[in-house]
């Protein structure tokens, strides 16, 4: 059928009809930031996942980040997040579990080891809270440098162990049973 109305209603309706609903920009908000994901090349599996950051500067105002690591990745250089920054330091923010693929010097060690010392807050004498496995000696190496660096000022104490027999003279004979 033809549905009549007065030019009176006709706005009404037209301006009822504009009014965003929660739907509505909840669907806009995904939209952008699906945008912005495919912008950055980032592609995303699994469900309810954090938004992506598009600076360091969010990581302060969102996540509360200990003010001397915002500091230490500022005097580092790094200016704006890598696309595997963006959306890995959020989801390890979240406490959720994290499988992430980006090539050699994408900036994977800084998106692992900023949620990191998040995490643990500050330092506790309690012995080692926290170990990072590396498959090689170089590796190893490039994260204990960039965490050093990080972590600067902050009063954590970050640690190299490559041989057991150099752990147990330098944390004592006691520190495999101890930690």
């Amino acid at each position: 059928g033809i549905k009549w109305m007065s030019s009176l209603e006709a706005k009404f309706q037209a301006a009822k009809d504009k009014k965003p609903t929660a739907e509505k920009l909840e669907r806009l908000r995904r939209q952008k930031i699906n945008r912005f994901r495919n912008q950055h090349r980032i592609s995303v599996q699994g469900t309810d996942l954090p938004d992506p950051i598009a600076t360091f500067e969010q990581l302060q105002k969102e996540y509360k980040i200990h003010p001397k690591i915002m500091e230490n990745i500022q005097a580092a250089g790094f200016r704006v997040p890598t696309p595997i920054q963006m959306q890995a330091i959020p989801v390890m923010l979240h406490g959720r579990e994290l499988l992430a693929s980006a090539p050699t010097g994408s900036g994977k060690t800084l998106a692992f080891c900023i949620p990191l010392l998040t995490h643990l807050k500050q330092p506790r004498n309690k012995g080692f809270r926290a170990v990072i496995v590396s498959p090689t000696r170089e590796l190893a190496s490039q994260t204990h440098r960039e965490l050093v660096k990080l972590s600067e000022g902050t009063g954590f104490r970050i640690h190299m162990i490559h041989k057991a027999a150099e752990a147990a003279k330098k944390f004592g004979p006691k520190s495999s049973k101890k930690f």
